[in-house]
């Protein structure tokens, strides 16, 4: 047999196979790069179109330049289609410019009069609520900056008239031509505030540090909360919406802490052992009536140490009972019975000098256990000593933590002011929080410096001294507050009566203000009362509970004009709000957290000054 020529293909074929392989290898290997290279850019939408995707903002490394820039570079803007533009929400009729939904004056007449019931929160249904932006009163104008909104207003942005006439002899506030004046005068204090506080002054150490929390009922427009500012002490003024018009909405547009409310049939909206001084200014609560409740509620709400500090009848009833049209017998029997109750919670009075009488709460209640089982009269209250979200008032006195001597403060010392605001407070320490430990707090504080050191970037006014009425919607250990206590401004801490963790208490202990809150109703405040508001994961606690369209709704509602928002939460629920909010005439922006493009946390600015 002839033998086959020897060809070079027969020759080695495992050879040519894997030059193949190699040569296809290759050309995987640059066609992957490539289009690696491509889609880097490809993959960054400049828009949401359809999908909730990050804008990525990702820079190739180049030499250093010898100026450095820290401007972000990263804002995501979600333009409304561009074949569609937005259905704006309208606006609700003139007569809504002054809306309180919880606290409507024509719905609380379907109401018991009995103990102010009528005057205490009712709000609208779910098929009552409005869903209408609350329009601004005629000639409204942005109001005076701090410190000047102390002492001066613009009438159209607060107009009502009764105050100037009804209070008129005693100097509360005056119309002169379009502002209002507020000389600092009141019921109980005709020389002046300032004269009144020194009377106080002489008996409570008001510069020691010790006082930093004080709860004025009946507060009139401030004015004593006003005064109080001199001695770095922060005072939550509450007042019902009554007869007086807006006393609450007076003392918001001055620049000072107040939210309506009255002592009624609920407890306050405050935890135990919240106010280091409680005043009463002529406030007309019946402290003796009801089986002396509201003192009890005062008792609760009140530190161990703290003070009660009450002017107007029956105090120096020999001197005013004429004044006071009354019976000089009926105030004293009055007088005797408030000493009664005082004496059986443990109080001790260390001072009654002219218009003004003072009470001191015990420390501890070593010594009041001890004389309650003799008296047989008052009983300590079983129920949760925080409780404070609809929960009814009890005929008990709210014991105070136990001690181990009889010279121990219940519950634990308290730092002076301003140390106060960054030491881990007994509430912390002792692990009344659960799962919060010292080193949480610590870094809780650090996180929020951080935080607000980033929003100053994305909001340019946050640093200028712009806003001065600041809301936290879900403040958590008052990090937010404490971060901003370096500018001029005052921070209402809303802790959601539901939360995980009460933290109310925390934040009183730090020496800032706040109150419990369900955002599926409306605030207790009045249109138009807040700078700035922060909502770092509310819509996303509240999606489940309630439309989240409502709570932006409200917030456009207590929202000053020329106002701020920062919201912080999931993307997703980013990209929803900002839908609603586009319909709300809002200029508004999204930008990255400070974790940068790949953190599903985003930031939603609605800045004012930009529209």
């Amino acid at each position: 047999m002839a033998k086959l020529p020897f060809t070079s293909s027969s020759s080695n074929p495992p050879r040519k196979t894997l030059v193949r392989v190699l040569m296809i290898t290759i050309l995987c290997s640059v066609s992957y790069i490539i289009g690696s290279y491509k889609s880097s850019a490809s993959i960054i939408p400049t828009h949401f179109e359809g999908s909730h995707c990050l804008q990525l903002n990702l820079s190739v490394l180049k030499s250093p330049s010898l100026s450095l820039d820290f401007e972000p570079h990263h804002t995501m803007s979600l333009p409304p289609d561009a074949s569609e533009e937005p259905e704006f929400f309208e606006f609700c009729s003139e007569n809504f410019t002054h809306y309180c939904p919880c606290q409507d004056a024509t719905r609380e007449r379907q109401f018991n009069m009995e103990k102010m019931f009528h005057r205490e929160r009712h709000c609208p249904g779910k098929d009552e609520v409005i869903r209408c932006l609350i329009p601004k009163p005629v000639g409204y104008r942005k109001p005076f900056p701090w410190p000047k909104s102390r002492e001066v207003a613009w009438f159209n942005n607060v107009p009502f008239k009764m105050l100037t006439q009804y209070k008129k002899m005693q100097n509360w506030v005056r119309l002169e031509g379009d502002k209002l004046v507020f000389p600092g005068g009141g019921t109980s204090f005709p020389m002046g505030v300032k004269n009144y506080v020194d009377l106080i002054k002489k008996v409570v150490l008001l510069k020691s540090g010790n006082v930093r929390t004080v709860l004025d009922v009946g507060c009139g427009v401030a004015s004593f909360g006003a005064a109080l500012m001199d001695f770095n002490i922060l005072t939550m003024s509450i007042a019902p919406r009554d007869i007086h018009e807006a006393q609450v909405q007076f003392a918001l547009e001055r620049g000072l802490p107040a939210m309506i409310g009255v002592l009624s049939t609920y407890r306050l909206p405050f935890p135990a052992r919240s106010f280091d001084m409680v005043h009463c200014s002529r406030c007309l609560v019946q402290w003796t009536g009801y089986d002396g409740q509201y003192l009890m509620e005062i008792d609760r709400i009140l530190r161990p140490g703290g003070y009660w500090v009450l002017s107007g009848p029956p105090i120096n009833w020999k001197v005013n009972y004429k004044g006071w049209r009354r019976l000089p017998q009926d105030l004293e029997e009055e007088q005797a019975s408030l000493e009664d109750l005082a004496r059986r919670l443990c109080w001790k009075k260390i001072a009654e000098r002219g218009p003004i009488a003072v009470w001191r709460k015990p420390s501890n209640h070593v010594h009041c256990t001890q004389k309650l089982k003799a008296w047989k009269s008052l009983r300590f209250c079983g129920s949760d000593p925080d409780a404070g979200w609809y929960k009814k008032m009890e005929t008990c006195i709210t014991p105070l933590p136990k001690v181990r001597d009889i010279t121990d403060i219940s519950g634990g010392a308290l730092e002076k002011w301003p140390k106060r605001l960054t030491a881990a407070p007994p509430r912390i320490r002792d692990g009344t929080i659960g799962g919060t430990t010292v080193r949480n707090f610590d870094q809780d504080n650090q996180l929020w410096n951080h935080r607000v050191s980033y929003y100053g970037i994305i909001l340019k006014s946050l640093p200028m001294g712009k806003y001065r009425n600041i809301m936290d919607m879900n403040a958590g250990f008052g990090g937010f507050a404490c971060a901003l206590s370096q500018y001029p401004v005052w921070v209402m801490n809303v802790v959601p009566f539901d939360a995980k963790n009460n933290t109310l208490g925390v934040i009183y202990d730090r020496g800032l203000i706040g109150t419990y809150m369900n955002w599926c109703e409306a605030f207790s405040t009045y249109p138009r009362t807040y700078d700035l508001i922060h909502a770092s994961g509310v819509l996303s606690m509240y999606m489940d509970k309630c439309d989240i369209l409502d709570i932006l709704f409200e917030m456009h509602r207590i929202l000053r004009p020329e106002g701020a928002i920062i919201i912080r939460d999931h993307v997703d629920v980013i990209v929803k709000a900002k839908s609603f909010i586009d319909r709300m005439r809002w200029n508004s922006k999204i930008a990255h957290s400070e974790k940068g493009p790949f953190d599903p946390d985003k930031v939603l600015i609605v800045d004012g000054s930009e529209q």
